[in-house]
């Protein structure tokens, strides 16, 4: 009984190693402008397309649609 949780206690310990490079690795990239301004201008996207019910596609794909 003792191995099953020192077996789950280092599952653990990586899975939260992995949790902190992970959030290195983001703030690394935050730290960059130019990802940060993708970052914000894909968050504005989304949000619009899903305030004006455009499906997942996107306004290019509404607009291929109305012309043909």
């Amino acid at each position: 009984m003792i191995m099953v949780s020192r077996i789950a206690s280092s599952a653990g310990q990586s899975e939260i190693s992995l949790h902190s490079t992970r959030i290195e690795i983001l703030r690394k990239k935050i730290d960059n402008e130019d990802y940060l301004y993708e970052a914000i201008q894909r968050l504005a996207l989304i949000l619009s397309n899903e305030i004006l019910d455009i499906p997942h596609g996107g306004t290019y794909e509404r607009q291929r649609k109305g012309r043909q």
